[in-house]
């Protein structure tokens, strides 16, 4: 071993001479070296006092998380490939990656750490080198980083809530993943080691909290020094490809038990009572997920635990509303007079485009004018105005199931104290700048007008973003506007609309559905686009900390995401048909394309149509990416590999041909969620099924991340999060534009309006010739009359054999007839109808608003059997670590004043005979 280590110090001595010779390499000299960015780092020059791993052979225990003595835990695995074995085509950046590494390495050993290196069993090239954090730099550490660990055992008395019983049914067994045992806890302090909870000083540090903090060392390690540029960071040695990997370890298959005795086999429990595809209904462990994977990756499977449980009461009332729809469909009287030959059989409809569009039977429409029945019903109201208290409810009883998670899980004042800067950041820092605070000089990347300039960069660079977004909308309208026209000359137009086709295929469900298709193909497109342009101009802004980074990251990000995923959508509910003039003076759009028209039921259904195949394209395609991308990946790693099956493989070799996490890890997973959040909340009105689509799409989501991090990926590392960070506001936000767009499709989309201010007011005397209040003559009465000879010469269609004995067409508004004084003006029930519209805008708005401040305000962020923990747990500390500490202090003050006393009293005293 010893000679190894030689022949390794020596071959590192032969690369630094050959790079002082190399005149043309402007790399590091020895002077330059000899700065480091911490003085207990020690030195990286000087080849003597370079320290290195020591070097083992495999022991041949596969499923062993030790060092090869047995006694010192793996806490974490870095990888390389051996330069020796690569060809000399690239000799000279391998000596300077082997020297970076050597000095990198030497560093880590100086700062505490111990290393053990092996080579590789299945690939001779690659090398593993394990990490162990002693007792010392774990105890140190923790205090920096002011890690909160167990005082002593919860005593507050628990209340069993009334409905243990029946949860009891879907939590895991007991017998299996035991409860977590609860501690009061504070910042950890190495002078008043005696008053924490140490049972075990090896599980003292449990292995989720080794790893964090091996892994804030390995971050802020220094490898080179070129003038006055510290370099330092496993990230970017990582970025160079100096090494491959560097990953915590699973501590076992996830297929079966360890053979270890000291292994829990946590990861094959995970696997079997958490992430198999049998435990769809069980609740998730998430203690137990928390103690594995942080909890980072626990607040977000409780978020969305919560979330999907949420979903079940507006699954369960949505598809009651849909139901009530489909019951009522057959009674639906304007939807019987669209089908009635009577009826909608003698009223032809003007053409819709210019020229080549022709006119039409309102009868082709019967079948689209059933569907809308279900979803235009009485029942979309009350489920709309449901779907806005039952947001608030999830928001407000979500706080609550965070306070309490963030004390149970010791993350209540976790940003003020724990977080660390990032390195990226650090190793920017160049600029001296006066801290108001604390009055003393500190570094800062940029000045304060350097500041300004990278956020009005960055904000012009969202907006342009944002505009190119747009375009690609303005694009599918246009493919809309252009591809009616083919549709409507190739299609079936006969008047009687008796072939089948006629019947569900209309010009506009065709344009529809083909536009829906397309526009769901670029948002997928755009997608992969904007995820490189928001993290480049993140990248650019340079945040502080981590959550500053991921919370700017999420901004930017969300707001692409919902321009993408949601114009297409406002379109549809909100601009589509409301402008379009009437045949004889259309509007045109861009002085070109005659704007759309809606089907003569209105755009609700077609709104529904986009939704249903965006939301479950979306769910389908996510969910089968997620699943076959790193599952094919690791087939492939596999197949790539030399054979195996004879060959025993360590854990860290296992773990390293698995999938690499992504730098953002869950953010990915938070914005898939929270854009579904939106497609359940913004647009429910028109498509009361969302939450049952969204219902059943996360009874699969969670399993599907469960199985992919615990199966397919290697461990992440552990770390903390306080709450769903900048999701939480942007939902709140959604939440509250939820209310204006349900209401607003409900007045404008859909014909909710328009029918009630029929039946109360234009089926009767005045208006009306009916003597009760009715919807017959609904459809009539909402179609207006256009005279054929007042076509303009370049809109007028091509006249057709069967239409020569007719002077007149209906379209769809509410104007007067021709002859009339105020001909092609709004009529009067234009008027009502629009006074009718914002007043139920006013008063739904109203009422949901006041609504959700009562529930707001009813109920407390934190429960009070949360906050009696809290203070609890204040108390303890206070007592703990800090009156104790003062009561040893007075009396050793006491013990000194005594014994200054007695020494002076000895001296003054008079003298006796």
């Amino acid at each position: 071993m010893a000679a190894l280590n030689q022949d390794v110090l020596v071959e590192v001595e032969e690369e630094e001479e050959d790079e002082e010779e190399d005149e043309e390499d402007g790399d590091v000299v020895l002077e330059e070296l000899e700065q480091t960015i911490f003085p207990s780092y020690g030195t990286t020059s000087e080849q003597k006092n370079l320290h290195t791993a020591e070097w083992v052979e495999f022991d041949r225990k596969p499923d062993s998380l030790f060092f090869n003595d047995g006694q010192r835990r793996i806490d974490f695995v870095l990888v390389y490939e051996d330069e020796r074995k690569k060809d000399n085509r690239t000799k000279k950046l391998n000596k300077k990656r082997k020297r970076k590494r050597a000095n990198y390495e030497s560093n880590l050993i100086n700062n505490g750490l111990e290393l053990e290196a092996t080579r590789s069993v299945l690939d001779e090239q690659l090398i593993f080198v394990k990490v162990h954090a002693p007792w010392e730099v774990l105890c140190t550490y923790a205090e920096v980083m002011h890690i909160k660990l167990p005082l002593q055992p919860n005593d507050l008395k628990a209340r069993d809530s009334a409905f243990n019983w029946f949860s009891r049914l879907f939590r895991v067994d007991e017998n299996i993943i035991k409860p977590e045992q609860e501690f009061f806890t504070a910042p950890f302090e190495k002078d008043h080691l005696s008053n924490f909870y140490i049972q075990d000083k090896d599980m003292f540090f449990n292995p989720a909290t080794r790893s964090r903090i091996v892994y804030c060392i390995l971050s802020r390690v220094e490898y080179e020094v070129r003038g006055n540029v510290k370099k330092f960071g496993i990230n970017k040695l990582l970025d160079s490809g100096i090494y491959k990997a560097a990953f915590p370890l699973h501590d076992s298959c996830f297929r079966h038990k360890s053979e270890d005795p000291n292994c829990p086999s946590e990861r094959y429990l995970l696997y079997k009572e958490w992430a198999h595809p049998q435990k769809i209904f069980k609740l998730q462990p998430l203690d137990f997920v928390r103690k594995y994977y942080g909890e980072k990756i626990g607040i977000y499977f409780a978020w969305l635990g919560f979330y999907t449980q949420m979903l079940l009461l507006a699954a369960v009332v949505g598809l009651g509303c849909f139901l009530y729809g489909c019951i009522t469909k057959d009674n639906c009287t304007w939807s019987q007079e669209v089908c009635d030959p009577n009826i909608g059989g003698n009223i032809i409809m003007c053409p819709q485009c210019d020229r080549e569009c022709t006119y039409w039977n309102l009868t082709i429409t019967c079948e689209s004018s059933k569907k809308l029945c279900m979803f235009d019903s009485f029942g979309t109201l009350v489920f709309a105005v449901f779907m806005g208290i039952w947001v608030t409810l999830f928001l407000e009883f979500w706080k609550r199931r965070q306070a309490e998670l963030e004390y149970e899980w010791d993350t209540v004042e976790f940003l003020e104290q724990e977080e660390q800067i990032r390195p990226e950041y650090e190793a920017r820092c160049t600029h001296i700048v006066m801290n108001e605070i604390t009055q003393e000089e500190e570094r800062v990347p940029y000045t304060a007008c350097g500041k300004c300039v990278r956020m009005a960069c960055c904000t012009s660079a969202v907006f342009f973003w944002i505009l190119l977004i747009i375009a690609s909308v303005i694009g599918i309208i246009v493919y809309r506007l252009s591809v009616f026209l083919v549709f409507s000359s190739t299609l079936p137009r006969h008047i009687n609309g008796t072939e089948a086709i006629q019947k569900y295929l209309t010009p506009q469900t065709a344009t529809s559905v083909t536009a829906s298709i397309i526009s769901f193909i670029i948002i997928m497109i755009l997608n992969i686009i904007y995820e490189k342009v928001a993290i480049m101009i993140t990248d650019f802004e340079l945040p502080r900390t981590q959550t500053d980074y991921e919370n700017s990251l999420t901004t930017k990000m969300f707001l692409f995401q919902f321009v993408n995923y949601y114009s297409s959508c406002f379109y549809i509910a909100f601009f589509k048909g409301k402008f379009v003039g009437y045949p004889g003076d259309p509007v045109y759009w861009l002085g070109k394309y005659r704007n759309e028209e809606c089907d003569p039921g209105g755009c609700l259904l077609e709104l529904t149509t986009q939704l249903a195949i965006i939301v479950g394209g979306k769910s389908i395609w996510n969910n089968v990416q997620e699943v076959l991308l790193p599952w094919i990946k690791n087939l492939i790693g596999r197949c790539c590999t030399p054979a195996r099956s004879e060959k025993v493989i360590p854990r860290w070799e296992q773990d390293y041909h698995l999938q690499p996490i992504g730098k953002l890890g869950l953010f990915y997973e938070y914005l898939e969620m929270v854009i579904q959040f939106g497609f359940v909340t913004l647009f429910v009105a028109s498509f009361p099924l969302a939450p049952l689509l969204a219902l059943i799409n996360n009874l699969l989501e969670i399993r599907i991340d469960a199985w992919k991090i615990t199966t397919q990926f290697r461990r992440m590392v552990p770390q903390k999060a306080q709450d769903i960070g900048a999701w939480q506001p942007i939902m709140q936000g959604m939440a509250i534009v939820a209310v204006v767009t349900n209401a607003m499709i409900i007045a404008f989309t859909s014909d909710m309006i328009p029918r009630l201010v029929y039946y109360w007011s234009f089926s009767v005397p005045p208006y009306g010739n009916h003597s009760d209040y009715t919807m017959k003559g609904y459809i009539n009465n909402t179609l207006s009359v256009f005279a054929v000879s007042d076509f303009r010469k370049e809109s007028k269609p091509v006249p057709l054999s069967w239409f020569d004995n007719q002077t007149t067409c209906r379209y769809r508004d509410f104007r007067y007839p021709p002859g009339h004084e105020h001909q092609y003006e709004h009529n009067t029930y234009y008027w009502h109808v629009i006074a009718a519209k914002l007043a139920f805008i006013i008063v739904m708005e109203h009422i949901i608003y006041f609504v959700k401040f009562i529930i707001s305000y009813a109920i407390p962020d934190v429960s009070k059997k949360t906050k009696s923990k809290i203070k609890r747990e204040k108390y303890l500390t206070q007592k703990l670590l800090h009156e104790n500490h003062l009561r040893v202090m007075k009396k050793n003050v006491g013990n000194i004043a005594d014994k200054l006393l007695n020494v002076t009293d000895t001296i003054f005293r008079p003298k006796t005979e």
